[in-house]
């Protein structure tokens, strides 16, 4: 029993110490602990899809900035429950700062992103995604980096997993017999548009890591992808809502998302409140957590909700980007998730960084609104406008007189 005056690191630091001796004197049982980081648009089911993962009914309410919760499951009768940590970032992209918080070296390689992007709002969707995924793989990166210099093992190990989730023989190529030799529309377009001389880069400038001791070549696509460095889950939320786009609109979309997740190795997911939809999410969510079978069903229509689990897409299945072969000669793109990106702005352009930047200041945001607060809170500034107006007078009085 811990100590009335125990601090609550004592209390954690007891806690390892008997799970490290019940490890050694046990029967082997590993307790399995994960971590998970839910991030994406502001109001777009994130808190949502937690509780439905972890069996909790309780009503939504807004994030306030960074929040925890944890799970735990048993995967089998007489064996010990293992621990999920969710964290959420609220806030949409405003607390970009807040993403390394969870993410450390002790937990890096325990760790996962769930990215919940709002399929009802199709402008806000690649800017969203685009400064969560930077700021997160920036840090992650930093951390492997790290680890390589201390413990060489451990960062390639991190690294090769990420491979591991690619197939070597695709699941698809015996079904619809891709042609052989093929160059994949994507591949002509950037070697005309690069010059083969510099290094290949990912969406973000950083030099692609080809192989330095990584065994990829075998892999499909694996010139063209880059996979993200830790397990990513892709769950576009409000399906109900996206499935009344035009079928054009919907078409593009769909693509677009298979491709980014394909790209970075990520599973992707379609769901909105129905709960058979909500439950392919946890499915997904829950084989991260607690280590449940993943599944391997797999669905590409885009007429329906999209359901494809991690390194069981392709690029010759998801084809090229939705344009004409004029309109892409066009660009100048140097990777293709930046080529994939111009496409998809020219149909869904972004909004302005003012139109999408969210309230940095918690009291302005009407979510948190406080009637007796906010009215003491107006009142105190009127009385400080009042205080700077006379400041101000009395010392234009004070220049005068001198």
């Amino acid at each position: 029993m811990p100590k009335p005056s125990d601090t609550l690191w004592d209390i954690a630091k007891a806690e390892v110490e008997k799970k490290e001796n019940l490890e050694g004197n046990g029967d082997g049982v590993e307790v399995w602990e994960k971590s998970l980081l839910f991030m994406g648009n502001k109001n777009g089911g994130k808190t949502t899809i937690i509780l439905r993962c972890l069996d909790r009914d309780e009503i939504p309410k807004p994030t306030l900035a960074l929040e925890y919760t944890f799970g735990r499951r048993a995967k089998g009768h007489n064996r010990p429950k293992d621990i999920a940590h969710f964290w959420e970032l609220g806030g949409g992209t405003s607390l970009l700062d807040l993403i390394c918080i969870p993410i450390t070296n002790d937990n890096i390689r325990t760790f996962a992103i769930i990215l919940v992007l709002d399929l009802s709002k199709p402008n806000e969707l690649w800017p969203t995604m685009d400064s969560l995924l930077q700021v997160t793989r920036n840090h992650v990166d930093k951390i492997i980096t790290k680890l390589g210099k201390t413990n060489p093992k451990v960062a390639t190990e991190i690294k090769q997993r990420m491979w591991n989730n690619m197939p070597k023989d695709h699941p698809f190529s015996v079904i619809h017999e891709l042609a052989e030799g093929a160059i994949h529309p994507i591949i002509q377009i950037i070697n005309e548009d690069v010059d083969q001389n510099q290094p290949w880069t990912n969406s973000w400038g950083t030099p692609l890591d080809t192989g330095c001791q990584l065994d990829i070549d075998h892999y499909p696509d694996h010139e063209l992808i880059d996979p993200f460095p830790i397990p990513l889950v892709i769950i576009g939320s409000k399906y109900d809502i996206f499935h009344e786009f035009d079928s054009e609109m919907r078409k593009i979309m769909c693509k677009t998302l298979r491709f980014v997740s394909h790209y970075y190795g990520a599973s992707l997911v379609f769901t909105s409140k129905s709960e058979a939809l909500l439950l392919k999410a946890r499915v997904l969510i829950n084989h991260l957590a607690f280590g449940f079978d993943r599944s391997k069903s797999v669905s590409v229509d885009q007429n329906k909700p999209l359901f494809i689990p991690a390194g069981l897409d392709s690029l010759n299945q998801i084809g090229p980007p939705p344009a004409s072969d004029s309109d892409i000669g066009k660009l100048h793109a140097h990777t293709p998730v930046d080529l994939w990106k111009k496409i998809y702005e020219k149909t869904f352009p972004p909004k302005s960084t003012t139109d999408l930047k969210d309230v940095n200041d918690p009291a302005q945001d009407p979510q948190y609104a406080e009637y007796e607060v906010d009215a003491m809170r107006a009142q105190k500034n009127q009385e400080l406008e009042q205080y700077k107006r006379n400041a101000s007078k009395s010392w234009k009085e004070m220049e005068f007189e001198s």
